[in-house]
């Protein structure tokens, strides 16, 4: 871990937590992660050698405390009060960072809103009392995140990669960034849907609740709007 050879607590503060990923893991304990498995989803594109690395240092530094799993291989993390007390920093950085940053392109990872909608923004009970698979269609996306699968079964809801052995019963085809300033609260569902940018192909009534199942972002209140959505290019006939 760097020095930055300064006594002033800002400075002796950053040493620990201004390195890469390492707020991402801190968000991820705070949001209810405790393994090493939970906290690597709610970080897609970082190695797990570098997650167990930021985990040591956190530990070093007082941050989180380790504890073997009662059943299994594997550790548990836990805040310690000195991790949990970033959650008021957590807080800021939220807030500084909707009102003053519009997403871009690069921030609209699939993986990361559909991983937030299932596991902190999920609105449990508004979800119906049968299953629910949707299909999400990311045709603007590398092929390795071009399609996921999210199975709602209340109270809980879960991401899969791979179709869930059950038949779909609506399909959304939405480019990334349109979800993920939905998500964030940049812009509104039915404004993503007329512009065409997020379709849902499905029965009417189950596509009209599907957006009340997710509580959003918690910063979504602090976003500024994201500017007016042009309608979406139809694909060039062959």
């Amino acid at each position: 871990m760097r020095s930055y050879g300064q006594y002033c607590p800002v400075s002796r503060a950053s040493e620990v937590l201004a390195e890469p990923w390492t707020m991402i893991i801190v968000r991820n304990l705070l949001l209810g992660a405790t393994t090493f498995n939970a906290i690597a989803d709610g970080a897609p594109g970082m190695s797990r050698s570098l997650l167990s690395k930021r985990l040591d240092e956190l530990e070093r530094a007082g941050v989180i405390t380790t504890t073997p799993k009662h059943q299994g291989r594997g550790w548990r993390y836990e805040l310690t009060q000195a991790g949990t007390e970033l959650w008021e920093v957590m807080q800021t950085m939220g807030r500084w960072g909707a009102r003053w940053l519009q997403i871009q392109p690069s921030h609209a990872n699939p993986d990361v809103v559909l991983w937030s909608w299932t596991t902190n923004s999920l609105a449990a009970d508004r979800l119906p009392d049968h299953r629910v698979v949707v299909k999400f269609v990311f045709d603007d996306q590398p092929v390795r995140r071009r399609r996921y699968w999210l199975l709602f079964e209340r109270p809980d809801a879960e991401v899969c990669l791979k179709p869930p052995g059950h038949q779909e019963d609506l399909v959304v085809e939405a480019d990334a960034l349109s979800l993920a300033r939905w998500h964030a609260g940049a812009i509104e569902w039915h404004q993503a849907i007329r512009s065409g940018h997020i379709t849902v192909h499905g029965p009417t009534d189950l596509a009209r609740q599907l957006p009340t199942w997710n509580r959003r972002s918690s910063f979504a209140g602090h976003t500024t709007p994201a500017a007016p959505i042009k309608p979406a290019t139809p694909p060039k006939a062959p």
